[in-house]
């Protein structure tokens, strides 16, 4: 997925303050994700995999530079072929937002991770975008959608959804010195107001309900053998005693 404006926009202030929050909190929680295989929908000119110590990490984009070419909403993997998933900011300027979702849980294996990050439309920057997204900018134009909300569409799919991380409380100020100066909300939000920071992470867990695992019966095997001789030698004496 290409983004338009995205690449110009980490370079401003605003988006190196956002970057600087998210790039920490995927560091976070990457690291504690085990498996094989990892994937990054989208934002292909960023590593956010980088803390993670699986063994195959790669990210798939519509256009260069992805390891794999492909659309979001139709990626070109194997059913149950990974067990992480990153969803930076995919769900907001993607066509199909639902059927990203219902392909990820299609390619994720059984306890398999998704983790999402979003704008926050219950923020200073949802407030912001309210009248900034007339000028048709990223991320203005993006559909910004509550954590609440892509938290149900993770639990229809049967994902367990553990508690949001948010973050980025200082208003959208287009200066770097003014933004400077609002990061006391930063220290001060986590507490006072937590969902309202202006950026989020969801992490969600694949859940395959009904699995069982399937072992050698061999208890049953070995009283079936235990039970056969003693009937082997009541036949064995009531033969001897005919022959008698």
């Amino acid at each position: 997925m290409s983004i338009p404006g995205l690449s110009d926009w980490l370079d401003k202030p605003q988006g190196r303050y956002l970057l600087e929050w998210e790039q920490a909190a995927f560091d976070q929680m990457v690291a504690d994700v085990f498996g094989y295989n990892a994937l990054q929908v989208g934002m292909t000119e960023l590593d956010l995999l980088r803390a993670n110590r699986m063994p195959f990490r790669f990210c798939c984009g519509a256009s260069a530079p992805a390891d794999v070419l492909g659309h979001e909403f139709e990626l070109p993997l194997a059913s149950a072929s990974l067990d992480l998933v990153l969803l930076p900011h995919v769900l907001e300027f993607s066509r199909q937002p639902h059927q990203v979702l219902r392909e990820v849980e299609r390619v994720l294996v059984p306890d398999g991770s998704v983790i999402i990050s979003g704008f926050n439309p219950l923020s200073l920057w949802g407030a912001w975008r309210v009248g900034a997204r007339r000028c048709g900018g990223f991320p203005w134009m993006g559909q910004f959608r509550t954590a609440m909300r892509i938290k149900d569409w993770l639990a229809l799919l049967g994902f367990e959804v553990l508690p949001a991380r948010f973050g980025c409380y200082a208003p959208a100020a287009a200066s770097a010195t003014w933004l400077e100066r609002w990061r006391v909300l930063d220290r001060a939000g986590p507490r006072w107001w937590s969902g309202c920071g202006a950026d989020y992470m969801l992490h969600g867990v694949k859940r395959v309900h009904g699995m069982r695992l399937i072992t050698p019966k061999w208890r049953e095997e070995r009283r079936g053998a235990k039970a056969l001789s003693p009937i082997a030698q009541r036949n064995g004496g009531e033969i001897k005693k005919s022959e008698e």
